[in-house]
């Protein structure tokens, strides 16, 4: 008797390797049906940004692509995935629905939807671990609470061991005698129809492939110097792998797996410096989600409860945020940053914490604030880590910086970019002006400033606040919380 198709419903895993639902929905013998369904309402409040459907388009396309060289495609959906999936299983016949979980909080709802709506017509439901290393729930410390500090965190996680990646055979997958309908991926409306992000695409390969040549390119690259090299946005010191690991192009099994192998061909196990700190990343990524998963309120609530009544500052017609956004703030360190970002829909991480810092301490701009507008502009944004890293940066997450922690920008500039490289690229009207002042112009002598073409105010602005009167100010905000 012939097996019936499944479905294998495809999430942030967007990707033929190691995804452990794929190998499970192969293994059952029958027909395989590989399904993506863009559920805006399903994702809560947290449906992708702008510069993460630019990559989505881009990564359906690419996965689509490698379906067809196994004899297989991409059927493509719009709307509930509750009430799509059943009814697609009552079209092709299919019997059961694979998936690997999420851990965001709405997907999580919504994945208990779906398997309800799923029983409810007699099918049966499939669910693996493929986005972690470990499934968050089984992380507890000795009290069988959760870790609320990376470090205790981390050294508990590398006593566990890590799953090798799961392989998939070669060859053609199995398929169904008619595939159901689909939707055109343009029909999903995912890319901006104004063309803000055509800039990408000089940047970025979304995709499986891509990411595995990102992998590799690091590795050859940078991976040894990584603990060097990472806090230097002038340099290609980072793996920028991010985007293709939120969207699950590569598992971090795949990393891991990678690192592992590289230490061993290169005599240095169970791995060079540079490749620990690497993996203490991935560590990083994994504490996120821990931390979302137990405290899933944190993306609109800080964890530290008494941060609801910190005294954010009055920003008159939204002129701060905006000059911030738009890398306005004469700065050039945090100016740079936010260039970066508009532009390629990616920051380097020091100065994600440099401008991240600017906004809510400088500025006293809440870090939600923040955090929205890096979700609309990160191609990597996740739920998890743009938590994690703007709770941190404010200083009422997890482990966070203490509250007297204020980046200095000139400091932080002078340390991380000392020859003004970063800040030449994405400010280019400061370029001409000496290492010397290129952190701070508004102190160049007038006739320094007339040599480079800066005409502060003109075609840089003067610096927006003050950063000994906003860090004075700052530190008395955050110490009101400690006497209330």
């Amino acid at each position: 008797m012939p097996t019936a198709p499944v479905l294998i419903w495809f999430r942030q895993d967007l990707r033929l390797q190691d995804n452990a639902a794929l190998a499970s929905a192969l293994a059952r013998g029958g027909p395989v049906i590989p399904v993506y369904i863009h559920d805006v309402a399903g994702e809560g409040r947290w449906a992708p940004g702008g510069a993460a459907r630019w990559w989505l388009h881009h990564s359906l396309a690419a996965l689509d692509a490698s379906l067809r060289k196994r004899n297989s495609r991409l059927v493509l959906a719009r709307g509930d995935s509750a009430t799509i999936l059943p009814d697609l299983c009552r079209s092709t016949g299919a019997a059961a629905v694979y998936w690997n979980d999420r851990y965001e909080p709405a997907a999580r709802n919504r994945d208990q939807a779906v398997a309800a709506a799923l029983a409810a017509n007699g099918l049966s439901v499939h669910t693996s671990d493929g986005t972690l290393l470990f499934e968050p729930a089984a992380i507890t410390n000795r009290q069988g609470g959760p870790f609320q500090v990376y470090t205790p965190f981390w050294r508990h996680c590398l006593t566990l061991p890590v799953p090798a990646p799961v392989r998939i055979p070669a060859g053609p997958f199995p398929v169904p005698d008619r595939w159901p309908d689909t939707r055109e991926l343009a029909a999903l409306g995912l890319r901006s129809p104004l063309g803000w992000d055509a800039g990408f695409d000089a940047v970025w390969t979304p995709g499986e492939d891509g990411a595995q040549a990102r992998l590799k390119s690091f590795f050859a690259r940078s991976a040894d110097t990584y603990d060097e090299q990472r806090n230097q946005p002038g340099i290609e010191g980072t793996s920028r792998l991010s985007p293709h690991l939120h969207f699950g192009e590569i598992s971090p099994r795949q990393v891991w797996a990678a690192a592992q192998a590289r230490a061993k061909a290169s005599g240095v196990f169970p791995s060079s410096r540079g490749i620990q700190v690497f993996l203490s990343e991935i560590g990083w990524r994994e504490f996120a989600h821990h931390l979302l998963h137990h405290f899933p309120h944190t993306p609109e609530q800080p964890l530290r409860p008494v941060f609801a009544r910190f005294p954010w500052a009055q920003d008159p017609g939204g002129k701060g945020l905006l000059a911030w956004q738009r890398g306005r703030t004469g700065y050039p360190i945090v100016d740079a940053g936010m260039r970066q970002l508009w532009h390629t829909g990616w920051m380097h991480n020091r100065v994600r914490m440099i401008t991240a810092s600017f906004l809510v301490k400088h500025l006293r701009l809440p870090w939600a604030e923040g955090a929205a507008w890096f979700w609309d502009t990160l191609v990597d944004a996740d739920l998890a880590n743009n938590t994690l890293g703007w709770q941190w940066s404010a200083g009422c997450g997890a482990d966070a910086a203490p509250y007297f922690r204020i980046f200095a920008p000139v400091l932080q500039g002078r340390k991380f970019d000392p020859d003004g490289t970063y800040i030449r690229r994405w400010v280019p009207e400061l370029a001409q002006l000496p290492d010397r002042w290129i952190h701070e112009p508004w102190a160049a002598t007038p006739a320094v400033l007339n040599t480079a073409g800066v005409a502060l105010g003109r075609n840089y602005p003067a610096p927006i606040v003050d950063h000994t009167r906003a860090r004075a100010q700052a530190l008395v905000a955050f110490r009101s919380l400690r006497s209330g």
